[in-house]
């Protein structure tokens, strides 16, 4: 057997140290393969979730939301909670959550702005949205609100006046058994009249 040149004292030759590379980026290509093989089986699929709250917005609600977290009303300085339908305001000590506002503030909540905000605790950065809001406070401009879209998807909210939920078939059915009932009298009122 004839060495070819190369490293004598550890018993490698080129030929032997070629044939290891050699299967070392076979090795590398066949990963690449498999791994792009694999991505390219399985299509991307990016992890994106699409919150709707449209049920739990309240009447008062801005529309063009399917997402609300809370609302800023600029006019009081207070904040609504939408998924705990609670109001948060500062009580001179603390922010207090409540299902009414105190007495002390007079907001109509079906004319007055609000603002979207979709972050955790916005009470953090009270003083920044105090600012960045403060023209809303005294000539807010109009704002559609849900209860008077006629956009099918605020149905769901409860009291909307197009909402056809359990309300209106309550209402229909008892239609129904009455219509039903002045029938069945007037049938009853021909057999009496027929029988004297």
């Amino acid at each position: 057997m004839t060495r070819l040149r190369g490293f004598p004292s550890l018993g490698v030759s080129y030929l032997a140290y070629g044939e290891h590379k050699t299967c070392i980026m076979k090795k590398v290509i066949i990963i690449i393969t498999m791994l792009a093989g694999f991505v390219l089986h399985h299509p991307a699929s990016a992890q994106t979730s699409v919150s709707v709250n449209i049920g739990l917005q309240p009447m008062w609600g801005p529309v063009g939301y399917s997402y609300v977290e809370y609302y800023y009303l600029p006019a009081a300085e207070v904040y609504y909670w939408v998924p705990g339908r609670q109001f948060v305001y500062w009580n001179g000590f603390e922010w207090v959550f409540v299902s009414y506002l105190p007495a002390r503030y007079h907001v109509d909540l079906y004319t007055t702005y609000k603002v979207v905000i979709n972050e955790p605790k916005p009470w953090i950065r009270h003083k920044v949205y105090v600012v960045k809001y403060k023209r809303y406070k005294s000539s807010p401009p109009k704002q559609v609100i849900i209860r008077d879209s006629n956009d099918p998807k605020y149905n769901v909210v409860k009291g909307h006046t197009q909402n056809k939920g359990d309300d209106h078939a309550v209402k229909k059915q008892t239609e129904k058994k009455n219509v039903v009932k002045s029938k069945k009298e007037k049938v009853v009122k021909k057999k009496k009249k027929g029988d004297g």
